[in-house]
């Protein structure tokens, strides 16, 4: 109630600080703060919801895996989705509250690629129309630090950047802050135009091999007797098709020279 207090304009850190910690030392404490937190959210005072998102989000930042895990869930996230719709609080939750709801909905899409019912709850805010268009995050915003992220990762391999950002967020000057959150974008950039490629190969090296074991099925059954029109046209097509994939696989193989495992998958 302190943490969230609507009388009070600015932030208490002080109260906000010691509910982290409560959560972190309670063995409940992950799984009973977000549904507190869900109902201060949803308060008809903005104040007071806009008090309970900046907890949530410090939340996020220092209450571990547990407590990521259990914002996760649909049934955590259905209560925000709760504020945005029409349906339920969306008509007359203040403009203010639920852009920064939809900004915290989408910044954990980019922190936690992991979480496919974050993504698929904000797909359905963007399909539903309740969700125009992704938010700009603010320049001096600093999103939630990611959970665990894949081994490899442009946040691990790139200790330069890495270094550089450390430093940044320690610093209290604004300019610092913003190019902090600047940095984090374009690394967030660069790990998902990675992750990108990596499906892409994957994703063609499942083709071809489907199109070559077709192929070899059908040449197998062709020695022994004649093909159907049907499937003489498979046989073409199936063809046509690894012609078109073989410049790819070289590209592919031009790309990941320097992941050793990932070019003998090519």
């Amino acid at each position: 109630d302190k943490a969230t207090d609507p009388s009070i304009p600015e932030e208490n850190w002080e109260c906000i600080q010691r509910f982290c910690d409560q959560v972190n030392t309670d063995a409940e404490g992950p799984s009973l703060a977000p549904r507190l937190l869900a109902h201060k959210i949803q308060s008809p005072q903005e104040m007071e919801a806009l008090h309970a998102l900046t907890v949530l989000e410090t939340c996020v930042n220092n209450c571990g895996e547990r407590f990521h895990s259990e914002i996760a869930k649909f049934r955590f996230l259905n209560e925000l989705i709760k504020v945005l719709s029409p349906k339920y609080h969306g008509t007359w939750s203040s403009e203010k509250v639920k852009s920064r709801v939809t900004e915290i909905i989408f910044s954990w899409t980019v922190w936690f690629p992991q979480e496919v019912k974050i993504r698929d709850a904000y797909q359905m805010l963007k399909k539903q129309g309740i969700v125009k268009e992704d938010p700009k995050l603010p320049e001096d915003k600093i999103l939630p630090p990611p959970s665990p992220r894949p081994q490899n990762s442009i946040f691990d391999t790139d200790e330069e950047k890495s270094k550089l950002l450390a430093r940044l967020l320690k610093s209290n000057h604004s300019e610092d802050l913003q190019a902090a959150n600047r940095l984090i974008k374009s690394m967030i950039k660069e790990e998902q135009e990675k992750s990108a490629k990596v499906s892409r190969r994957v994703n063609t090296i499942s083709e071809v091999s489907e199109n070559v074991k077709l192929m070899d099925e059908l040449l197998d059954n062709y020695k022994r007797q004649e093909l159907s029109k049907s499937d003489r046209d498979t046989l073409q097509n199936l063809s046509e098709r690894c012609e078109k994939l073989r410049p790819l696989l070289f590209r592919l193989a031009s790309e990941t020279v320097d992941d050793d495992e990932a070019l003998g998958n090519v």
